[in-house]
């Protein structure tokens, strides 16, 4: 028998039971419905926050004294190496895959400001942290000099709204602690980054301004620093690591600074959403299942209902291999019709999510290729045993069948 003739009668026996197709069909539909989903939303947590830790800027090589522990033993603070301003200078003169490097100390309070006031952390950096972090500036001057004493600031976007709501920020005076620093520039939004962190939530000033009138400290709390291009940033890590150690007369291979990458921290969040996306899918996989195992069962109703026509097409000259063509071909027409609706579903229900929830999504072709070819697995899996057992009734005793 042709595959035409075989599509054609396991059309007709399906449309004889609507209602039950119907329910057969919908039960693929929603396990289909829900794995294209959820590996949408996976895959687009996954570009979000690919994006967003990028936005943290080009190649992002991070230094921090490693206060917490080493060999699983607790340092104790008078056994932690501080970084100092003549680690920066060194790696700022001896590095050959580092294009730019800035210091960084951090105070974090309440800023006040025409008749405002805001909580926030104001930042001592040198200028080349403006292309570490990939920020730009919108309007006015960035400050110049490394060793800058000048009580003058840039503001973010976050801090320039909430002291300034309906004045430009340029010009403007500030106080930190009782400090004045007078506002010389506006950075350009940059939006949130990786761990929701509100880019623009930041007040940036000069170094030794920071720490020496704010922090009275000669500390730095972390190093930044640009590898020239991505495929140098694993050879910069190692080089940072040669020249601390020469600094501090350590050992290359001591872990008292914890130096990270931007791909590290990649790694890292996309490894855990990785594991979320696998546990989701996994989820929805088991409605697929059920929806297969819906099908099974239809079959079977179906063979037993149709025992009577199976003896009738054998005694007129069907083969076995004939009848279970014909119901293996009422399972994967199920499963096949399922899956392209779920298709469907599932990448409108993936527009609602993010249309709703403001989450990003991305419907890849390799879902949509490996949800349809499951779906026709599926077909031909739940309907192969209840198509052979059809196939193997005796003619005799399918005919005498009530």
């Amino acid at each position: 028998m042709s595959p035409v003739a075989l599509l054609r009668i396991a059309f007709k026996a399906l449309v004889r039971n609507r209602m039950r197709t119907f329910l057969s069909v919908l039960g693929i539909v929603i396990g289909v419905a829900a794995v294209i989903t959820m590996v949408a939303i996976g895959e687009g947590s996954k570009m979000m926050i690919k994006e967003q830790i990028g936005s943290l800027g080009a190649n992002v090589v991070m230094i921090f004294p490693n206060n917490r522990s080493t060999g699983g033993v607790r340092m104790e603070a008078a056994s932690v190496q501080l970084l100092t301003i003549e680690d920066v200078r060194a790696l700022q003169k001896k590095s050959e895959y580092l294009s730019a490097v800035s210091p960084l100390v951090t105070g974090r309070g309440q800023v006040v400001a025409a008749g405002n006031n805001y909580p926030t952390s104001i930042s001592g950096v040198w200028n080349s942290y403006l292309k570490i972090r990939g920020y730009e500036i919108e309007s006015g001057v960035m400050f110049e000099g490394e060793d800058n004493m000048q009580k003058v600031c840039v503001l973010g976007k976050t801090v320039a709204d909430n002291l300034f709501p309906d004045t430009d920020p340029i010009g403007q005076t500030i106080r930190y602690k009782n400090i004045p620093f007078k506002v010389i520039g506006l950075l350009k939004s940059k939006g949130t980054a990786g761990f929701g962190q509100d880019q623009d939530d930041v007040i940036l000033a000069p170094f030794a301004a920071v720490q020496k009138r704010i922090l009275a400290s000669t500390n730095i709390g972390s190093i930044y620093a640009a590898a020239r291009d991505e495929q140098s940033a694993p050879l910069a890590v190692d080089e940072v690591k040669q020249i601390l150690s020469e600094q501090h007369k350590l050992s290359p291979d001591n872990e008292v600074f914890r130096i990270q990458t931007q791909q590290e921290i990649l790694d890292m969040v996309s490894s855990t959403a990785n594991l979320l996306t696998t546990v989701l899918t996994a989820i929805a996989g088991i409605s697929l299942l059920v929806g297969g195992i819906g099908i099974m069962n239809i079959m079977y109703v179906s063979v037993t209902e149709r025992t009577r026509e199976i003896g009738l097409r054998m005694a007129i000259g069907a083969r076995g291999i004939d009848i279970l063509m014909q119901f293996l071909f009422e399972a994967v027409l199920i499963s096949l019709t399922g899956g392209f609706i779920g298709i469907l579903a599932g990448a409108c229900a993936s527009y609602i999510v993010q249309l709703v929830a403001n989450w990003s999504i991305s419907v890849t072709v390799s879902s949509v290729v490996v949800s349809f070819s499951v779906c026709f697995v599926t077909g031909v899996f739940f309907g192969w045993y209840p198509a052979r057992k059809a196939a193997r009734l005796d003619p005799i005793e399918a005919l005498r069948y009530e």
